[in-house]
């Protein structure tokens, strides 16, 4: 019986150890160690690269954003320059030139 943790994305129980990262065969996800090993209760935010947000980073954007009830789009490569940590879906709270303050989830930045 293994004592991994399942998933957090598919619950699948097939999970394994990659060096310091858990890894899903089934959906490929794949979420650091260290994350679970956190006996503090101060929530912790990671870029999509699994390294740790704080206040006042600068991040680039990973992915083309649409903005909701706007045509303009972020563009891969935009960088964004000392964010806030909020709570909520979307944890990252901005100021991106040209197109204004915004929320970005961090699975779509990577720190710089």
């Amino acid at each position: 019986m293994s004592t991994l943790p399942n998933c957090p994305k598919c619950q699948s129980e097939f999970t394994y150890t990659d060096g310091d990262m858990f890894v899903c065969p089934e959906c490929a996800h794949e979420w650091p160690q260290q994350a679970l090993d956190s006996t503090d209760d101060r929530r912790v935010v990671r870029d999509s690269n699994g390294n740790e947000l704080a206040d006042g980073d600068s991040v680039t954007v990973i992915k083309d954003l649409k903005v909701k009830g706007s045509s303009a789009v972020v563009k891969v490569g935009t960088k964004v320059k000392n964010i806030r940590l909020v709570e909520g879906d979307h944890d990252i709270d901005c100021r991106i030139d040209g197109i204004g303050a915004m929320q970005l989830k961090s699975e779509f930045v990577k720190k710089v």
